[in-house]
């Protein structure tokens, strides 16, 4: 056997060095030369696919006097596609192509890219070479083309790329609690309430608010406080103890009079504040005190209240104004009443919303469609009537956003056009306006100005670069960037970076043909086939993934 085989290769070796005189005969000996590519299985990054085709020739095969051009050629189903030609040259040829030598082997490699078309996950690429003599007169096609790789990947296109949409949260309340209060003003260093003040417009305002209150269903009145005060001038002690007494004083007329009329039996605290600087800063910074500056730099240097009225009685004609201007209305006691109103139930609203929604609040409205509307088609109609009645920025952004999910690209753009404050939000729902559109580059633009708190990028928008670094074939940028949504783009940039195990955790909707597939993808590259077979078969229930599957590269070993 041995002798054989040194025969046979010896005679191949003579058929060589006779037959290698002309370059027809470079074509007859075709099966001599050999191809390899890679990546073996091809690969879809991007949107192109990319390979590298290697031809090695033997010793004494590349005649001198001969050309010889290569085609790499992508055939798949619907139709083949031709890349570049490479063109090499014998020795003695005097032309600016690869020349190769003859008396020693050599090696050749070059780069191949192909723009993707539907089809192309079934695609052999081979390699068509045609020898030419010297003049390029004569050509000999070889036999048959080199089959160098077969298959192509594109398990990147299972990202979604729809996008992550941001919907401004609502502030509705099932119930609102709101403190009303009224004032009783004293006399200077007086505790004692004056029937005229009792029977000011204020009071009786507060009186017939809280009757009112009592006799709606809608609400409840909680609590009372009665809180005294005293101006900040003459002794602190003093002032501490006239605060008090004004606080139980009014606490006297409030049961005497308020509570009494509207019938009102709830708990009530009293308290004293003794000298009211805070209320006294406040008064003086809304006043047009020609000197308010100097008194408010007064207040910010000293803390202890006997310099600071010190200081404050030292401007003489200032505290001359603020004893007829401020400190009045520093002597006081305020009575303050904790009111809780019951808001509309998901009921009320949706009545009113079938019926008139002129009552309705833009919180309720948007509170309805984010969290009671049984679809997002009614959750549209409510937007859209919130949108309509308020033009606000956030009506108008989570109808488009309501638009978007929907698909609905076009009505999603007009409404967002309407915003007139533009904000994190507003540039990603822009951003995904383009990305349903197929203008990637456009949304990442957008994705990338939609900065919230401390300028970092709101997260919807993280996870929207992240799905567009995987369109193009960033995975370990992808996977940076969605490194907290926990979805199904964040698997898939898991399994396209290799990390199965950590992509499989995230997948746990057994009901979801997306991620049944994913997980089958999975069990592929394990080879688990059984597991393989039982993912497929939920993937194939709503008819999604049966004819991709057919074709898919990710299951051919276990086919």
């Amino acid at each position: 056997m041995k002798k054989l085989s040194s025969c046979l290769l010896a005679g191949a070796v003579m058929l060589l060095v006779t037959f290698c005189a002309n370059p027809q005969q470079m074509a007859k000996l075709a099966a001599l030369v050999k191809t390899e590519c890679n990546p073996q299985i091809l690969e879809c990054v991007g949107g192109e696919i990319k390979a590298t085709y290697t031809i090695h020739f033997p010793e004494k095969y590349f005649v001198q006097t001969a050309y010889l051009k290569v085609t790499p050629v992508l055939v798949y189903e619907g139709g083949q596609v031709a890349g570049p030609d490479f063109w090499m040259q014998g020795e003695k040829i005097r032309d600016n192509y690869k020349a190769i030598p003859y008396k020693t082997a050599s090696t050749v490699s070059r780069d191949v890219v192909f723009a993707y078309k539907p089809g192309m996950e079934k695609a052999t690429l081979q390699l068509v070479a045609t020898v030419y003599n010297n003049s390029k007169s004569k050509s000999y096609e070889y036999p048959i083309p080199f089959k160098i790789a077969e298959g192509t990947n594109c398990t990147y296109m299972l990202a979604k790329t729809n996008g992550t949409v941001y919907e401004m949260e609502d502030t509705y309340q099932k119930e609102v609690t709101e403190e009303v209060e009224t004032e009783i003003l004293y006399d200077v260093n007086k505790a004692d309430v004056k029937n005229t003040r009792l029977n000011s417009k204020e009071i009786k305002a507060f009186e017939e608010f809280i009757k009112k209150a009592q006799k709606d269903k809608s609400k409840t009145v909680n609590s009372s406080k009665i809180i005294g005060y005293a101006s900040p001038e003459g002794p602190q002690d003093k002032n501490n103890t006239l605060s008090n007494q004004r606080a139980k004083s009014a606490k006297t007329a409030y049961d005497k009079t308020i509570s009494k009329k509207a019938n009102l039996d709830v708990p009530v605290t009293i308290e004293e504040k003794g000298e009211d600087w805070e209320g006294f800063q406040k008064i003086v910074k809304a006043s047009n005190i020609e000197d308010k500056d100097l008194i408010l730099r007064v207040l910010s240097m000293y803390s202890d209240p006997v310099i600071r009225e010190r200081e404050i009685r030292n401007m003489s004609q200032v505290f001359q104004t603020l004893s007829t201007k401020v400190l009045p209305q520093l002597r006081r006691s305020r009575i303050v009443t904790s009111v809780t109103k019951k808001n509309f139930t998901d009921e009320e609203i949706a009545q009113m919303l079938s019926n008139s929604d002129e009552n309705l609040t833009e919180e309720a409205m948007v509170y309805y469609a984010a969290k009671v509307a049984k679809d997002n088609d009614e959750k549209i109609a409510v937007l859209k009537k919130a949108a309509e009645r308020f033009g606000t920025t956030r009506a108008l952004n989570n109808l488009a956003a309501a638009y978007l999910t929907a698909g609905q690209t076009d009505k999603a753009a007009e409404a967002l056009s309407k915003i007139k404050e533009e904000s994190a939000g507003y540039y990603n729902n822009m951003g995904v306006v383009q990305m349903q559109k197929g203008e990637y580059d456009k949304a990442a633009e957008y994705f990338y100005m939609a900065k919230g708190e401390n300028d970092e990028l709101i997260e919807q928008a993280k996870e929207n670069i992240g799905a567009l670094l995987i369109m193009d074939g960033d995975y370990n940028g992808a996977l940076e960037s969605l490194n907290e949504s926990k979805g199904f783009n964040h698997a898939l940039a898991l399994v396209l970076t290799g990390k199965l195990d950590q992509a499989k955790s995230l997948l746990t909707n057994a009901d979801d043909p997306d991620e049944s597939y994913l997980r089958a993808i999975i069990a592929a590259r394990k080879g688990e086939a059984g597991n393989c077979e039982r993912e497929l078969a939920k993937a194939y229930e709503n008819g999604k993934y049966e004819a991709r599957a057919d074709n898919d590269i990710e299951f051919a070993a276990l086919q």
